[in-house]
């Protein structure tokens, strides 16, 4: 009853007042999915949270790696990703533990994957018009206009270029060289999608309204939007003669 081929990682920092709820609301669904928490030493004992989960009723389909302080949003996700590589998870999602991402979206997702047969499934709040919810406009028009600096230096389709909700087939994280993915922030999104591209695996935008975090604090930054913005022209001259990994048949 408890068996999954699906694993969603929520990497943590400080998500005391959500943690709980989020992991609820995941095991709520219908849809059978696993969870994998990334915490990256929060003070305020989100790990203890988990852990008194997994202890208490979750064990098996609750999962917690904790790591000696932040490290970045990228590294943990690689981090998750191996791990649910290595456990045989076919189907791996990325999603924030602060409710901007809806868990009722999650079968959604894996349905664009396993159904339809895409590789990778974004959730995406610009590919329907703008989709976000309580965004202070300053944070739409950056997150926005990010996408569409995006699409306009790489020549890259995809609308919600920034998203952090997706999916992904097992293949992709195995086809990708997650030991060279370059970028810890805000740009891991973007280089991620954006090599799955380039190396050929084919992308759907599932439409999702993204609702700012109403209890914790945001881990935006200026650094993260800073990174983003070069290093999306280092990807694009990367990419005139890098060698991307072939598709295994």
């Amino acid at each position: 009853m408890n068996e999954s081929d699906s694993i969603v990682i929520f990497p943590t920092y400080n998500e005391k007042e959500n943690i709980e709820k989020i992991i609820r609301a995941v095991f709520s669904l219908e849809k059978c999915f696993h969870i994998l928490v990334i915490d990256d030493g929060s003070p305020d004992s989100t790990a203890a949270i988990v852990h008194g989960l997994i202890d208490r009723e979750f064990g098996g389909r609750l999962h917690i790696i904790e790591r000696a302080g932040k490290q970045g949003l990228g590294t943990a996700y690689i981090t998750g990703f191996k791990w649910a590589l290595a456990h045989g998870y076919d189907y791996i999602f990325e999603m924030d533990a602060d409710f901007s991402h809806d868990p009722a979206d999650l079968p959604r997702l894996y349905a664009a994957c396993h159904d339809e047969g895409y590789d990778v499934a974004i959730g995406s709040r610009y590919v329907s018009g703008v989709n976000v919810v309580n965004w202070p406009i300053g944070r739409v028009l950056m997150s926005y206009f990010a996408s569409q600096y995006v699409r306009l230096v790489t020549g890259f389709k995809v609308h919600d270029t920034t998203a952090g909700f997706k999916c992904y087939r097992r293949r992709v994280l195995e086809t990708i060289e997650l030991d060279k993915v370059r970028f810890k922030g805000y740009a891991f999104q973007i280089e991620m999608k954006y090599t799955a591209y380039k190396i050929g695996f084919k992308i759907k935008e599932v439409p999702v309204i993204f609702v700012n975090r109403r209890e914790g604090v945001s881990k935006m930054s200026g650094g993260i939007f800073g990174e983003a913005f070069f290093g999306v022209m280092r990807l694009r001259w990367d990419s005139w003669t890098r060698k991307y990994p072939k598709i295994n048949s």
